[in-house]
């Protein structure tokens, strides 16, 4: 496979600059999508490749432009919608209730 989520030894784009002593949580945020998903991976529904696929399948430019725990969070968002757990609407209405926002 050959997407945003495979860049390892390509050429111009730039210099990797490791953030020092970077924490493995940058907010709490994060560390609560990392453990939903893995909880959510209990339910049976999926495995850890089906995982990894629903994050590599990210359009690429908004792969590039989020960060790491963001795939993440994409990628639980579409396999709890393609297993039928929960609806796109579902997730658009809990995302307003808790930012405001809608997810887009």
């Amino acid at each position: 496979m050959n997407g945003a989520h495979d860049l390892g030894g390509m050429h111009g784009l730039g210099a990797i600059d490791p953030e020092f002593d970077e924490p493995v949580f940058h907010e709490e945020w994060e560390r609560r999508c990392f453990a939903i998903t893995l909880a959510a991976g209990f339910l049976g529904k999926w495995n850890i490749d089906m995982s990894r696929y629903a994050r590599e399948r990210m359009h690429p430019a908004d792969y590039l432009g989020t960060s790491y725990y963001e795939h993440w969070l994409h990628g639980l968002q579409t396999l709890l919608v393609e297993q039928g757990i929960l609806t796109e609407e579902e997730i658009a209405a809990r995302m307003l209730e808790l930012t405001g926002e809608q997810d887009t």
